[in-house]
């Protein structure tokens, strides 16, 4: 049931439970006023902020904003304002930033009144599926119990679906998502997340969930120099620094990352990161009676990438690399 005051249902006054007087005919509302009350922009600054790139998407997430942002002042006329659909599908590979950007949605939906709590609970398959009878609709039930007033963010939801299976629960899972995202729009955002081409074919055998899907947002791969940029930022973060000559080698190993199997983008990137402090530390401190200045323990150097496997001309992945591939 849609709550007073959220973005299903009209406002209502504190003080008296009742619906507002609507603002007159000739009254003018300070579009800034209304911007700075929601938080909006704080929550799209920390999008840009978190994430290098991605142009496209980030101009959706500010259009679906700019929709809910005029919503908001429609009410305060009285106007007529339906609560828009917002379940959503992101798509891409690994490591886009997709999760990041459910999470900034669920701040910007709880400023904005269309949410309560505005939190993100992150599942995949093995929460929400049982492996006997009876096990799959208590597991579903509990997590959106948990993701009430806020966003369920479901990574890899074509796993939901097994065809092939006749024995497998998870369209048991499917049917129970598809009534609480009918039923309880109003308190819950469902955001399904993975590769566009899985889950196209998921939504062509599941059409009752492609048809609550009102935003499909595809997130691209990033560039070298993107990834060069978000390189600087985790370094940054750890407050170290790459040098000129640095970044020429970690480009250059960037753009043979990229050709080698489970690249995973930024995800990748931080990998390449912490692997390079790991080679670092070890070239600091293993000479007897070396000293260090703080910018030696600041710079990762050429040598802590080019050691790296990926400069091997039989690069392999190993049983037991992480996502990256790398070591």
């Amino acid at each position: 049931m849609p709550r007073p005051g959220d973005g299903g249902s009209p406002p209502v006054d504190e003080a008296t439970g009742d619906p507002p007087e609507a603002l007159a005919d000739d009254a003018v509302l300070q579009v800034d006023e209304i911007r700075r009350a929601s938080e909006v922009d704080a929550v799209l600054d920390r999008l840009d902020n978190e994430l290098v790139g991605l142009a496209p998407v980030k101009t959706r997430i500010r259009e679906i904003a700019a929709l809910l942002l005029v919503d908001r002042m429609r009410k305060k006329f009285g106007l007529s304002s339906s609560r828009p659909a917002l379940h959503m599908c992101l798509t891409g590979s690994p490591g886009t930033g997709k999760t990041t950007v459910g999470l900034r949605m669920a701040e910007l939906l709880r400023g904005l009144g269309y949410l309560r709590r505005g939190h993100l609970v992150s599942v995949t398959r093995d929460d929400l599926v049982g492996q006997y009878i009876g096990h799959t609709a208590p597991k579903t039930k509990e997590v959106l119990k948990r993701a009430m007033g806020g966003v369920l963010f479901i990574d890899e939801a074509y796993y939901l679906y097994k065809e092939d299976n006749e024995r497998d629960y998870g369209a048991e899972s499917i049917e129970i998502l598809l009534q609480v995202m009918e039923n309880q729009r109003d308190d819950l955002v469902v955001i399904l997340a993975g590769y566009k081409d899985r889950m196209d074919d998921f939504f062509r055998s599941n059409p009752g969930m492609s048809s609550r899907i009102a935003h499909h947002i595809d997130f691209p791969d990033y560039s070298v120099d993107e990834l060069a940029a978000i390189a600087g930022l985790i370094a940054a973060e750890h407050e170290y620094v790459l040098p000129e000559d640095t970044v020429g080698v970690l480009r250059d190993y960037l753009d043979k990352r990229m050709q080698q199997p489970r690249f995973a983008n930024a995800r990748s990137v931080r990998n390449a990161i912490e692997r390079a402090r790991l080679r670092q530390a070890n070239r600091l401190v293993r000479e007897p009676g070396a000293s260090v200045t703080k910018q030696q323990l600041q710079a990762l150097e050429p040598a802590d990438f080019l050691a790296s496997r990926v400069f091997t001309d039989h690069y392999e992945p190993r049983v037991g690399d992480d996502a990256d591939g790398t070591a």
